[in-house]
């Protein structure tokens, strides 16, 4: 009978900008999987009927973010030997993508460094739900001012992170002229008890010019100042040396002359 089948165990939500996969185990073996949705307010939704697979794409029957769903995955026989019982099942943990979801990486579109000033613009992620017109919705459609942007930046070979926040798709921040700066985006959800932080951008550099001030530090200038004051200072008390030497032997010569001609 059913009750011979084994019931899926570790059953796991991976969901990222509400794409929504649905993980359990064992691999079958004689026998299928098929994955029911049930919503809280939602007619009940099948997916990946009598699949051999261990995964199932549940993103289309999420399609109301706000609803909270628990899945119930059947263990069942091949068609051919149904026998009207109800098959062995497993049921998860509640999800609600709204709260749920992680949110993924946001894309730099660009981004400079003019005198003090940094500017990066960056686009939203996208789901995978569509607008009637069919171009898809992006993470803000749906989070609206749920949602904030965070830029860390940091000045290039240091460790002092600072960060500003937006709502828009745009920073403007100022930072020391000629020196380059890194930094990342990350996507928030303050009212969010869990999963409030998102994916992290990839890290990006600035390459300003950098005078030999910049390159160097000034310790190497106060070096060369030194250098250069020694030089100057060679320079004007060398002659005056060799000057006095001259003239010192000048008057030893005429002195030693005028006590051989005293002789």
């Amino acid at each position: 009978g059913d009750e011979e089948l084994p019931r899926a165990v570790n059953i796991t939500w991976s969901s990222i900008n509400f794409k929504t996969i649905l993980q359990w185990q064992p691999k079958p073996s004689g026998y299928f999987y098929t994955v029911e949705i049930h919503g809280r307010t939602s007619n009940i939704r099948r997916k990946c009927i009598q699949t051999s697979e261990t995964e199932c794409d549940v993103t289309d029957v999420l399609r109301n973010v706000n609803e909270t769903y628990t899945a119930y995955i059947l263990s069942v026989r091949p068609a051919e030997m149904d026998n009207f019982e109800e098959p062995p099942f497993a049921v998860s943990e509640k999800f609600t993508p709204y709260s749920q979801t992680v949110i993924g990486k946001p894309e730099i579109k660009n981004y400079s460094q003019e005198g003090s000033k940094l500017n990066v613009v960056f686009k939203d992620p996208l789901t995978p739900y569509r607008f009637p017109n069919g171009s898809f919705q992006s993470i803000q459609d749906i989070f609206q001012h749920d949602l904030e942007y965070k830029l860390y930046y940091w000045k290039d070979q240091s460790s002092g992170k600072k960060d500003v926040t937006t709502k828009g798709h745009k920073f403007e921040i100022s930072v020391d002229s000629g020196k380059n700066y890194c930094f990342y985006i990350q996507g928030i959800i303050p009212s969010r008890r869990e999963n409030r932080n998102g994916q992290e951008s990839m890290v990006l550099c600035t390459s300003v010019e950098r005078s030999i001030l910049d390159e160097y530090g000034t310790e190497v200038f106060i070096i060369i100042a030194v250098i250069a004051v020694a030089v100057i200072a060679l320079a004007i008390v060398l002659p005056v040396v060799l000057c006095k030497r001259k003239k010192a032997k000048k008057a030893r010569a005429v002195r030693e002359k005028e006590l051989l001609n005293g002789v």
